[in-house]
């Protein structure tokens, strides 16, 4: 199973190629501490504490934490991808385990930054590009490209959220359980295939539970915040600055709340909707991917509704019978689903989606079982990525919800009304997501009220599939008046910036750069 919830379409391609990467090459001039001022700094940090008094309380940081130096040096290469050239460092920065006792145990958080090209340096600028669970480490390279203008002004920095990559990543299974797990199928319809796809959801949480052990309980999106307020002081800047993209969105809206005197400028791209709770976030993107495929099918010259009601044909009949796949493999349903889902996320894929239907209409079920293998981050030679752990266990920790199988039996119909496509998949995933979770869930929503802070800008996109357009709304009402300022394009994909709007880039570089704030409620067509 898999929750389609992941990180922005500007840099997916090059992590479904790349994997994960770190970087080298430069001269590493003034890289031998963690000060984003050459190691200038008078006095210490401040401690760590909430500047909201409604926000949960956090002892006093010790010091030891607060004036750490880091250590960047040259990152090194991982997975099958060779470290990136240039200027790139990778650092660790100590935090704490459990942020309700700080001066207790202390885990590695992996960072990458390279240093501001031009003069005038404002600062660090802090990217999440989502998941959650992506790796910021090997992303940061790949989209340095697309923000060059910002990079003339700002040190970029990313990282490895705890409990992702190289941050005390988890692996919860291994490749041989992964690929007797693809068989499984994660719309049941008869007692043994809901026996086994139950079955499937426990033996993932345990081998979680044995693989994080006590971490598990401490990767949630509040203590990443936490971690990002942390990295702020020790980076030497006074507030943060940050562009936060389809989950990130979340984490900075949460990171605003507890620290709201602490947002410089924040850009939330592709905004997660702070008011649904599990299902209703299911419902979103069963809404959101149908919308797409919608408007996909338009663009072929095709009927929404007659268009839809082939593909749902084509998915039952492969929940029948698999298709055979060049490689021996076979397409089945769910992987099929998987398949469609990848290219609904970036237009310039959607001729992809054209010949992978086309070809499983023909009976060759390669295509689509490839787009499903990119999604699921399964390389040649039968390997998968953790990206899929890592979102499951920082998903399960934030949400309380726990549907029960007759309560998603129950919504069933509501969801394939929603989506006859994806409401099924979407509907079964609410309960089999975090199914005998060996931790319980922390919030039903995340709290984003941020009342004093800067103007945060937040980007919807009127065709983002997987984080649908009117979450963009909900952030904004929910961090308050004068707080979150929209800006809406009316494109496809998931995510606006650096997807070919120059109004959408223009406008967020200008914030950036300049602090000039948009007009709230301003559309880039």
């Amino acid at each position: 199973m898999m929750r389609f919830l992941r990180w922005t379409a500007a840099v997916a391609a090059g992590l479904l190629l790349a994997g994960c990467g770190g970087a080298s090459g430069g001269d590493g001039k003034g890289e031998g501490d963690g000060r984003s001022d050459g190691g200038k700094r008078t006095g210490s940090a401040p401690p760590s504490t909430p500047d909201n008094p409604a926000a949960p309380p956090a002892t006093t940081l010790p010091t030891s934490l607060t004036t750490q130096r880091l250590d960047w040096h040259r990152c090194e290469a991982t997975g099958n991808s060779p470290a990136p050239g240039g200027t790139w460092r990778c650092a660790t920065l100590k935090v704490p385990l459990d942020w309700s006792a700080p001066h207790g145990k202390t885990i590695g958080v992996s960072l990458i930054r390279s240093r501001a090209t031009g003069g005038d340096r404002i600062g660090s600028l802090l990217f999440n590009f989502g998941g959650p669970g992506g790796s910021g480490v090997s992303a940061m390279p790949y989209f340095a490209s697309a923000v060059s203008e910002l990079h003339e002004r700002y040190d970029l920095v990313s990282w490895d959220p705890r409990g992702v990559g190289a941050s005390a990543g988890v692996r919860c299974r291994d490749d041989r359980k992964t690929r007797a797990a693809e068989t499984v199928d994660a719309t049941p319809d008869t007692p043994a295939e809901e026996q086994a796809y139950f079955q499937d959801a426990a033996d993932f949480a345990k081998g979680c539970q044995k693989a994080a052990g006590p971490l598990l309980a401490h990767v949630s999106t509040t203590d990443t915040a936490r971690d990002m307020d942390l990295m702020r002081q020790v980076l030497g800047d006074d507030t943060l600055h940050y562009f936060g993209m389809s989950y990130g969105t979340e984490l900075g809206g949460v990171y605003a709340h507890l620290f709201p005197k602490r947002v410089g400028r924040l850009v939330l791209d592709a905004v997660v909707d702070p008011a649904a709770d599990m299902v209703g976030h299911a419902e979103n993107q069963a809404r959101g991917f149908q919308r797409a495929l919608d408007d996909y099918l338009k663009s072929t010259g095709q009927d929404p509704v007659q268009g839809s009601r082939e593909i749902a044909d084509l998915l039952r009949r492969l929940d029948a019978e698999p298709l055979p796949a060049s490689s021996g493999r076979k397409l089945t349903q769910t992987l099929a689903t998987t398949g469609i889902i990848l290219p609904l996320y970036s237009e310039p894929s959607w001729p992809r989606l054209t010949s992978a239907l086309k070809s499983a209409r023909q009976g060759d079920g390669s295509p689509l079982l490839a787009l499903a293998d990119d999604y699921n981050e399964r390389d040649a030679s039968g390997h998968y990525g953790t990206t899929s752990h890592s979102q499951r266990v920082i998903s399960c920790l934030d949400d309380k919800q726990r549907p029960t199988p007759a309560e998603t039996k129950r919504r069933l119909a509501r969801f394939e009304r929603i989506s006859p496509v994806f409401g099924d998949y979407l509907g079964w995933d609410t309960a089999g997501w975090c199914h005998d979770w060996p931790v319980p869930g922390q919030y039903d929503t995340p709290e984003v009220a941020a009342p004093g802070a800067a103007p945060i800008l937040l980007i919807g996109n009127t065709g983002d599939p997987a984080t649908p357009y009117e979450g963009t709304r909900e952030m904004a009402d929910e961090l308050g008046r004068g707080v979150g300022i929209q800006l809406t394009w009316k494109g496809e994909g998931h995510g606006a910036y650096a997807s070919g709007s120059d109004c959408v880039d223009t406008t967020v570089n200008t914030y950036l750069l300049k602090g000039t704030v948009p007009k709230d409620g301003k559309v880039c067509a």
